[in-house]
């Protein structure tokens, strides 16, 4: 009898330890029936045991604890609705029609392997696909529902289009990772996770969303969660696993009744850390030099933030930390318009030539409550984001406190952008100079090395355009002649271009030059940027740009060209250009009739101008030349009267006067800009005034400043130069290294 019972007790305690150690699978879905089988031993005991707990108890359970982690409480969705409707007047149509283009696309039981035909009898595509898995557009048929007055057709065709994945997942005829679009992929999974996490919590009021209905949605996405889990054991490199380790918190912060998901929540903010310690540089860029990538993280990171607060679980300083940098980059990128230059594969909106940042420092204002993102934050959120804020932050928009950014020019050393800005008045200038390359993965990079961008006026003067994969001239924008760069001969930037094997459009170049910053100064005269880069060493140019901030007034860039054997030095400058002043004159006016005047110190050959999609660039050419330099001002005028008197063989550039100067300037070919006790020499050897002189080893670039009792020179210069200076007190022989500057007395 002993033995019995001692035998009994055994197997019970065996099939509890079973029930207990069950594991959410990866590749099936959980029947709901057995769904509080994985619950937490807590939870299942405060819901009765594993025996007692119905399907009306667990799916009510779940609607309390939705109601209490979400963003927003579901109770409220009738009330939040209208509000939404009155901010954003045109969302009805926005999503009535983008629900009703993937309504007609696809069916509710769609195929989700390729080949297969859309509802018309055409071939679905790659990109197609891609967007179907992320199921971005069964938002807006959620919103089109409540739109049609409830109409159960849309909710039914959720419902249907999530069991007909499961259905596929369970018959194995899914688009894989291996194929290139792969379904279960992190991105697009974690896309769709988000997606239907919305649409679960707006539906959860909704009578013909049943509790069998809820607790599907919950056991799919637990499905999901455990493929998440499994296969993001090892870090990867970029935005992909970022997007499916951002699903992957969600979920166990939402769903952390059930047994294992404190391991997601473990793995998923244990892989969001390495990503946000490798992939956010120290200078607080995101590493793939896109701003349209460095919002994308933002949002990622944001969501977990935002429900990991809500549910007052830890999130380490560190974590915090390299969020809120995000942020604050975004303000020291900004225009003085507040928006921001196009960087790289930058893809909101095709061919458009800056960036909003101002949703993405809403946020940013929201979650760190701080002035100067506020400055750039608007009195709403983004419509898609009003979902994902809470009742109290929506009234903190209500007042929001600013203050103006107190900083200027700014640089980014590690991911290689630097700024070189007047002030935040709306017609301030502003330039940013592109010199960076990620070493791991440099695939959103473009052909702009040492390339350009300008503000003035309230206007782009030298624009960068934004891109879109799936366009036949993506692999064109992401070249070099549509950056504000120096090229030679034939050359482009930009090599081995190839497209990648999902077919979305994407793709990217083999070969990039290797970028070098020589210098970085900012002082209250000059900014003074000095970098290379080795592009063209393979046709045997050795080539280096310096751009150079005359504040508040112009920028001079040259770039210099050595070489062996003769060859063609070209300058691309992006916009409308008239040539009546050609080549020694580019001008490109505005609406408002501000401008800019491209103005050549050194005498050039031709221009010639191109165009494709709207864009046009000017190529200015020196031919048949080994060793070049162009000195190039770029020179933003407010008004007409503004622009450079181009009939004048020495014009006044803003009082600095081009070779009229008071030093005696020697070398082969100098020149000089002078402008009261302020001077620029370039190619000079040697300088004097009066009993000052100054000697050089060799031709080289400066710019002086004469005080009263003192002289300070300061290099412009790729190179360190030794100066052997008299008539001062510290007379003799100094080195003086790029962009730097010594000052010596009288």
């Amino acid at each position: 009898m002993k033995c019995l019972k001692s035998f009994l007790i055994i197997i019970s305690f065996v099939s509890i330890q079973k029930a207990y150690s069950q594991t959410i699978s990866s590749t099936k879905i959980i029947e709901i029936n057995k769904l509080s089988n994985y619950l937490n031993i807590e939870v299942q005991e405060s819901l009765g045991s594993v025996s007692v707990i119905s399907t009306e108890t667990l799916a009510k359970y779940f609607r309390e604890k939705f109601s209490e982690r979400y963003f927003y409480n579901w109770k409220d969705f009738d009330g939040r609705f209208e509000t939404y409707k009155s901010i954003y007047r045109n969302a009805e149509n926005e999503h009535s029609e983008r629900a009703l283009d993937h309504l007609s696309k696809f069916s509710g039981t769609t195929t989700w392997k390729l080949p297969f035909n859309y509802q018309n009898g055409e071939p679905v595509n790659a990109y197609a696909l891609r967007h179907l898995a992320r199921q971005h557009k069964m938002v807006d048929i959620a919103f089109y529902y409540k739109y049609q007055n409830k109409n159960t057709a849309y909710l039914n065709y959720f419902k249907n289009q999530l069991k007909s994945l499961n259905s596929a997942l369970l018959a194995n005829t899914y688009e894989t990772i291996e194929d290139g679009n792969g379904v279960y992929e992190a991105f697009r999974s974690g896309y769709r996770i988000l997606n239907w996490l919305q649409i679960h919590n707006m539906f959860l009021g909704e009578t013909h969303y049943s509790d069998e209905d809820q607790l599907l949605t919950i056991a799919t996405l637990l499905q999901h969660g455990a493929n998440l889990y499994e296969t993001n054991a090892e870090f990867v490199p970029g935005n992909h696993q970022t997007r499916g380790m951002s699903a992957l918190a969600m979920l166990s912060i939402l769903f952390r009744d059930f047994k294992g998901t404190d391991k997601w929540y473990e793995r998923a903010m244990s892989q969001l850390e390495a990503h946000l310690d490798k992939e956010i540089n120290g200078d607080g860029f995101q590493f793939e030099r896109s701003i349209h990538y460095h919002m994308s993280d933002i949002d990622n990171y944001y969501y977990v933030y935002q429900l990991a607060k809500n549910s007052n679980m830890q999130v380490n300083d560190f974590w915090e930390n390299k969020l809120k940098s995000l942020f604050v980059t975004l303000t020291k990128v900004a225009y003085p318009d507040k928006s921001a230059p196009v960087f790289s594969d930058d893809t909101n909106e095709p061919w458009a030539e800056k960036n909003d940042i101002s949703g993405a420092l809403t946020l940013g204002y929201l979650l760190f409550d701080d002035p100067e993102m506020g400055y750039f934050a608007n009195s709403h959120v983004e419509q898609n984001m009003f979902w994902y804020v809470s009742d109290f932050q929506l009234q903190m928009l209500n007042a929001i406190e600013t203050k103006t950014p107190d900083f200027k020019s700014v640089e980014f050393p590690i991911t290689g952008y630097y700024i070189m800005r007047e002030g935040w008045n709306e017609k301030d200038n502003m330039m940013v100079v592109s010199n960076g390359l990620d070493r791991n993965k440099p695939d959103h990079q473009h052909g702009d090395m040492l390339g350009v961008q300008a503000m003035a006026n309230g206007h782009v003067i030298l624009p960068n355009y934004q891109v879109r994969y799936s366009l036949k001239d993506y692999e064109f924008f992401k070249n070099s002649m549509v950056k504000n760069v120096a090229l030679v001969d034939d050359e482009l930037q930009g090599k081995k271009y190839t497209s990648n094997q999902g077919g979305s459009g994407f793709g990217k170049f083999e070969s990039l030059p290797q970028p070098t910053t020589i210098a970085w100064s900012s002082n209250e005269n000059l900014d003074v940027y000095i970098g290379s880069h080795n592009g063209f060493e393979n046709i045997g140019v050795n080539y280096n740009r310096q751009v150079i901030y005359i504040k508040d007034d112009f920028w001079i860039v040259k770039d210099n060209f050595k070489a062996n054997k003769p060859h063609i030095y070209k300058q691309v400058w992006q916009g409308h250009y008239s040539l009546e002043e050609a080549p020694n004159v580019l001008r490109s006016t505005f609406y408002d009739g501000s401008g800019c005047d491209i103005y050549q110190l050194q005498v050039t050959d031709s221009v010639t101008i191109s165009g494709i999609k709207g864009k046009e660039w000017a190529v200015v050419s020196k031919n048949n030349k080994t060793d070049f330099s162009f000195i190039t001002v770029i020179f933003p005028f407010e008004k007409f009267d503004g622009s450079i008197e181009t009939d004048k063989t020495n014009p006044d550039l803003k009082g600095w006067n081009v070779k009229n100067s008071k030093w005696k300037i020697n070398g082969i070919q100098p020149t000089a800009l002078t402008k009261e006790d302020y001077s620029m020499f370039f190619s000079v050897k040697s300088f004097e005034l009066d009993k000052l002189k100054i000697n050089l080893s060799e031709e080289a670039d400066v710019f002086v400043k004469l005080n009263k009792n003192s002289i300070t020179v300061q290099s412009l210069d790729p190179k360190p130069l030794q100066m052997e200076i008299s008539g001062v007190k510290e007379k003799g022989k100094v080195v003086l290294q790029p962009a730097s500057h010594l000052t010596f007395t009288f």
